[in-house]
């Protein structure tokens, strides 16, 4: 799983025109499966998520998580990430999931983010065509693969 981790003010979600989730203080969180992914990537990721201490204590300093800090989670599936680009101009896919092995493990993802954030996680609609829209606070982002743990 490759996750685009983004610390927000304010994010939301459009499809159709119409609003599906936004949040105000928090994470947005782009992520991306392949087929290798699985159980053990899920646990990790959703960990890492919700105990990054992105968010300002006190003094000024990164030292608090979004689940301290009160924040909420907007998760998008985003299977550009796994594209491939050394070959031509025109990314390749190949390494993003189908549908039928995705979904399921997006959606245990999200579960995962909700039992450690411990409230619920918005999201987007999987295959959707979504509009994003986010005011990246800080700008904080990091990026997040779970193949490269070490």
């Amino acid at each position: 799983m490759i996750a685009v981790i983004q610390r927000v003010s304010s994010a939301s979600v459009e499809i159709n025109r119409q609003i599906k989730s936004a949040i105000g203080k928090g994470v947005l969180v782009l992520v991306g499966i392949e087929d290798a992914d699985n159980q053990e990537d899920i646990d990790w990721l959703s960990g890492k998520v919700v105990n990054l201490r992105i968010f300002d204590d006190a003094t000024g300093v990164m030292n608090v998580n979004v689940k301290d800090d009160g924040g909420d989670i907007l998760v998008i599936s985003q299977f550009t990430l796994h594209a491939s680009t050394k070959k031509g101009n025109r990314p390749s896919y190949i390494k993003a999931a189908k549908p039928d092995v995705a979904i399921p493990l997006y959606e245990k993802f999200v579960k995962a983010l909700e039992a450690a954030l411990e409230k619920p996680v918005y999201t987007g609609a999987f295959g959707a065509d979504m509009q994003v829209a986010l005011v990246n606070d800080g700008p904080v982002t990091i990026i997040i693969d779970t193949k490269n743990r070490v």
